[in-house]
């Protein structure tokens, strides 16, 4: 998606959320386009899986080598395909990873995920879609939903950062539960992607090291 999106809408009403609206003040206007960077759906599903269950500096470094295994450093499906698993594995890529990979490339060649038609489909049809994929769950859709399709009404309700953050800005005394989410976020559900946004920054904020 091209061009800045307009956020104007979902801030008028979250900032009627008391609690949401103290992150409003001090985190600024939302950036929801930078996780993947305006790239399609082959190239982010990619980095994902390259992504899951590392550090971010790691994973960002496999995925750099991945990239490079390429012409213009920007694969696709049939030249996932082709490359020999050697060299996938010595960039960096475990095993089942490098099934993963081959298993998206061979489902957005068959026509199994139909990126064409995601504008046509509702989310639950794209998650459906995009968790025939292995490797690929809820959570990855969700994130594809938010940061590159640009759905507005997304509640990752199972990352646990934003049950952490539920918890935190609302002053409960443990994690919410998904039912639990749902009822708090009654109000502003339509905007709940740009919600996450801020719930994430306020959990980035607090993991941070106490300077002494």
């Amino acid at each position: 998606m091209k061009g800045k999106i307009d956020y104007s809408e979902s801030l008028r009403v979250l900032r009627r959320d008391k609690s949401i609206r103290a992150l409003i003040d001090q985190y600024g206007r939302p950036e929801l386009s930078r996780y993947f960077g305006g790239i399609g759906i082959f190239p982010a599903l990619l980095r994902s899986i390259v992504y899951q269950q590392l550090s971010g500096y790691a994973a960002a470094a496999i995925h750099r080598r991945v990239l490079l295994l390429f012409p213009s450093g920007k694969p696709t499906p049939k030249q996932v395909l082709k490359i020999r698993s050697t060299q996938l594995h010595t960039a960096g890529l475990s095993i089942q990873k490098i099934t993963y990979v081959r298993d998206l490339a061979k489902k957005c060649i068959d026509g199994t995920i139909r990126e064409k038609d995601f504008p046509h489909m509702s989310s639950e049809e794209i998650i459906e879609h995009l968790v025939c994929v292995k490797g690929v769950g809820v959570w990855t859709a969700h994130m594809v939903l938010i940061f590159l399709l640009h759905r507005l009404d997304i509640l990752p309700v199972g990352d646990l950062a934003i049950r952490k953050g539920f918890q935190k800005i609302y002053r409960l005394k443990k994690p919410p539960h998904a039912t639990d989410m749902e009822r708090i976020a009654r109000p502003w559900r339509a905007h709940a992607s740009v919600a996450s946004w801020y719930l994430w920054r306020a959990m980035d904020e607090a993991r941070k090291p106490i300077r002494r």
